[in-house]
């Protein structure tokens, strides 16, 4: 018996031909369930696709990766095609193709640009990936439930195309690419045109570098080691040893669930942040105060935005650089990135080392003291929770947050 199919469509202000898509979709594929995720449309895009038989999720505006991954949460289990919205023509060739993951190949091409960004797409499939393609950006695809597995959540914007192909490959799935007599609305050489195949390189490349996955089951984009590029050898070493954490840690969390791992990258974070503070002050009290300044942003980066106002609280009073942070705050809040244990690590440790520059010995010792007991706290207890209960605290915690 055939596994039930799901058919996933991204719209973003398609409210003109979204119900002429659903309605083809849905006479093409009688048996199949249809999930609009509507991607904070300003226009009526969601309720034209439920007038038309859809189911539409009302999402707020984060990029077309992040709503396919949504709705393929709110999907039964099976296989999916994907849809962009102003799709025209019939996919019962792409769901017929026979692969793991196979992708439609237009037959004619219309609009368009230069083509760079497509090129520049193939070749990181195939570096990443080791699979020639001919579409690597085109949104209509089939997965089966192995590619699914493999492929799901996908990356963020316009991304998720080419890092599902290279997460598909890598997982050793049937890729294919069949040519259909299909048409959308074509984007031109203008500015609008141009703006967007900048977008779709952006996303690309980030997809091709370390992702990691949200609280809320999103993949995105790891851009917290940009702090320690733009902060000095020492910061830049600890935000080295976070992206470390964030591309091969296991289950493992808190200090004594590390330590019990033994040789973790855990335990790695917890050894060497605090011999880069000691290299770095020349002083023990400078090794505590970034060793634990590093591992109280992190506990803290646990939601959107979270340790980043708290490291802007912090370096007001310390006089700490504010530039990097104010700009990867937008993208946190909206969820369109994530800080990982690289951005979140360098930004403790920079408030340890400007702590140190900053404060006696005598105070230092009392910030180790608070930095030590918020350490045991969160050893003890959610400090996310006390947050969240908190009133004042926890307004401030959701100010800006999608």
């Amino acid at each position: 018996m055939d596994e039930p199919l799901t058919i996933l469509v991204a719209a973003r202000d398609e409210e003109a031909v979204i119900g002429r898509t659903v309605a083809t979709l849905r006479k093409a594929f009688p048996e199949a369930e249809v999930i609009v995720a509507d991607d904070g449309s300003r226009d009526h895009t969601a309720d034209a696709a439920e007038r038309a038989g859809a189911i539409a999720l009302r999402l707020p505006r984060r990029g077309k990766g992040q709503a396919l991954s949504a709705a393929e949460r709110a999907a039964p289990p099976g296989r999916l095609l994907l849809c962009d919205a102003d799709l025209d023509g019939d996919l019962a060739g792409l769901v017929n193709g026979g692969g793991d993951l196979t992708v439609a190949a237009f037959a004619e091409r219309v609009g368009g640009g230069f083509g760079i960004t497509k090129r520049v797409a193939r070749d990181l499939i195939e570096v990443l990936g080791g699979v020639p393609t001919r579409e690597p950006l085109s949104g209509q695809r089939s997965l089966s439930s192995a590619a699914r597995a493999a492929c799901f959540p996908v990356a963020a914007g316009f991304g998720c195309e080419v890092r599902m192909t290279i997460d598909a490959a890598r997982a050793r799935l049937e890729l294919r690419e069949v040519e259909l007599p299909l048409r959308h609305r074509p984007t031109g050489r203008d500015a609008r045109g141009f703006l967007h195949r900048a977008r779709q390189l952006r996303d690309a490349v980030y997809a091709c570098g370390p992702l990691g996955v949200n609280f809320r089951g999103l993949r995105l984009p790891l851009v917290g080691w940009k702090v320690g590029v733009t902060n000095g050898p020492a910061v830049a070493a600890i935000a080295a040893l976070g992206l470390a954490d964030d591309l091969w840690s296991g289950q493992e969390r808190g200090f004594r669930a590390h330590l019990r791992g033994g040789r973790t990258t855990g335990v790695l974070k917890l050894l060497g942040i605090p011999a880069v503070g000691l290299l770095a002050t020349r002083r023990l009290s400078g090794a505590l105060l970034v060793g634990l300044a590093a591992n109280a942003l992190n506990q803290l980066d646990t939601r959107p935005g979270r340790a980043l106002k708290a490291y802007l609280v912090a370096a007001l009073a310390l006089d700490a650089p504010v530039g990097i942070a104010v700009l990867l705050l937008p993208y946190d809040l909206r969820e369109m990135a994530m800080l990982g244990d690289a951005g979140s690590n360098a930004l403790g440790g920079l408030v340890g080392l400007k702590s140190v520059e900053r404060f006696t010995g005598r105070g230092r010792w009392v910030a180790i003291g608070a930095l030590a007991g918020l350490t045991f706290l969160g050893e003890r207890t959610s400090i996310g929770a006390w947050i969240e209960r908190t009133p004042g605290v926890s307004w401030f915690d959701r100010l800006g947050r999608t």
